[in-house]
């Protein structure tokens, strides 16, 4: 065991040439008696040359986590990804992205890049998500790092896991009122199942509409339908992808007599959803 005094300025200076994490620099340093060239080769052996080897690996297992705020007036949803189902499963692993979930919940990060950015506790200390990572990556000998981070907020935001946290879904409500778990929870899994691409019509960007015209429009002209009834025949099918695809105009999955909108009206009139966000593993 080294006697060497090592100091947060010594730490702080690896830390400064390598991009390693704190604990990280500090155990290097102690393990090479504060040598700071043998703490360098140090770190590539145990945790940065891990990290930088595997970037090119595939990483598509992994969890989504979903959570909401304590006031449910804000939600976040993470995928921690790895490289096996075996880490996947693996409870510290789950611990880790939750941890993360929560920081992102508490201090509203805007991107990844901001996220990576804040401080976690690990080992009774508090280091940077990114390096946290990187230590990680490290011990487990894979690839692990957030593929994707979505945000909503809302008067009632409702969080959903599916699946052993292979999917995770936000859904934001118009107004928190009784019954408003219950019914988030409905329409988060009525997303999970039917995967919409919007709440509404109104949602579906331009280019989405433009593709299923089109595609449409073929289908009709391949069923031999004379070209002045094209463009009615396709307007028809396009209000039967709206109804589909589109949250609001869906089958309510649990009763298939009404559409989620009609059912978010029984719950409590005029009661609606303003924004969703679904997160499916290696989607």
């Amino acid at each position: 065991m080294s006697t060497v005094q090592i100091s947060a300025s010594d730490v702080n200076k690896l830390r400064q040439q390598t991009g390693a994490g704190m604990m990280d620099c500090k155990k290097a340093l102690t393990e090479t008696n504060g040598d700071f060239e043998a703490a360098i080769d140090f770190l590539r052996k145990k945790g940065a040359k891990v990290a930088a080897s595997r970037q090119d690996r595939e990483s598509n297992e992994g969890v989504v986590i979903a959570r909401t705020s304590e006031d449910f007036k804000r939600g976040v949803v993470i995928e921690l990804n790895c490289e096996t189902d075996f880490v996947a499963k693996n409870a510290e692993f789950v611990a880790f992205g939750n941890a993360i979930a929560n920081i992102a919940v508490e201090n509203k990060p805007a991107t990844i890049e901001e996220l990576y950015n804040l401080e976690i506790d690990i080992e009774n200390s508090r280091v940077k998500i990114g390096d946290a990572i990187i230590d990680k990556t490290g011990k487990i000998g894979e690839k692990i790092g957030v593929s994707k981070y979505e945000v909503i907020e809302g008067d009632k935001v409702v969080a959903y896991i599916h699946g052993n946290y292979r999917l995770g879904v936000l859904v934001g409500l118009s107004k928190a009122v009784a019954g408003a778990d219950e019914a988030g929870k409905d329409v988060a899994m009525q997303i999970a199942a039917m995967n919409p691409v919007a709440i509404d019509k109104d949602g579906v960007d331009a280019t989405t509409i433009e593709r299923e015209t089109e595609i449409a429009k073929e289908q009709i002209r391949a069923e031999g339908k004379p070209e002045e009834m094209v463009e009615k025949i396709a307007a028809g099918k396009l209000n039967k992808f709206y109804k589909d695809s589109t949250l609001l105009n869906q089958e309510f999955v649990k009763d298939s007599s009404k559409t989620v909108a009609q059912f978010l009206d029984t719950v409590d009139k005029g009661l609606t959803v303003t924004a969703f966000k679904r997160v499916a593993l290696g989607a």
